[in-house]
């Protein structure tokens, strides 16, 4: 199959100016999405989805292409990741290039491998399925949710306040790592996530988001417990 990677990067990080190049236990932090896209085998092509002329320089030199810049209208703080990749497959396509799978690799996902984005094309190939999502099981229920009500806690579903915690439906969320999918599917619904879309499950120390300084800060410590140092 003719596969696509895409990492997307904007210029425009808010929350941590300059987020996607910014340096990660010595290395700028996309260069880790970008190698293991590199490394695992899975991809014809390994593209840079960016509107700032830096990221893509620095994506050239790791050895990524950048054959064209991301428009205005995907560049902005309310661009949809779909529409990002909306755009690249019809670029492609406009030169004359279709692929038949896609993946979507955030460019501050250092904990993505090789190994993984294999074991989802396998996954993806061999379900019969559109997409493949990594996810990670919440660590407590969310069905014994607290919340905050005019300054008191209360349970959020009193129904299960009483639930053991091992009869209750486990529970998962996206990893923000990457989306595998296949390609047509995904142009008819412009969705990654819809009926035929199968997880696959990572644990929850190759998982963390990074939107803020703390964040980044027990990422990397992860990072060091989980590869023993520098990448």
């Amino acid at each position: 199959m003719n596969c696509l990677a895409i990492v997307t990067a904007r210029g425009g990080s808010k929350r941590i100016p300059r987020k996607n190049i910014r340096s990660f236990l010595g290395r700028p932090i996309i260069a880790y999405s970008i190698a293991a896209a590199l490394e695992s085998g899975c991809f014809s092509r390994v593209m840079v989805s960016t509107d700032d002329a830096e990221i893509a320089q620095v994506a050239r030199e790791l050895g990524a292409e950048v054959p064209f810049l991301r428009s205005a209208a995907t560049s902005d703080d309310f661009a949809t990741t779909a529409e990002v990749l909306l755009e690249v497959l019809a670029e492609y396509a406009r030169r004359g290039e279709e692929f038949d799978c896609a993946c979507c690799l955030y460019p501050t996902a250092p904990f993505v491998t090789a190994e993984r984005l294999r074991e989802a094309h396998r996954l993806l190939l061999t379900s019969g399925a559109d997409a493949a999502v990594p996810v990670v099981r919440f660590s407590f229920p969310i069905e014994r949710a607290l919340e905050i009500r005019d300054g008191r806690l209360a349970f959020r579903h009193p129904e299960f306040r009483n639930s053991r915690s091992q009869d209750l439906t486990p529970a998962f969320h996206d990893s923000g790592q990457f989306y595998f999918f296949r390609v047509p599917p995904f142009l008819a619904s412009r969705s990654l996530f819809g009926e035929q879309t199968v997880a696959l499950e990572l644990p929850e120390t190759e998982v963390q988001d990074i939107d803020t300084e703390e964040d980044w800060q027990l990422a990397e410590l992860k990072y060091r417990l989980l590869r023993g140092g520098d990448r």
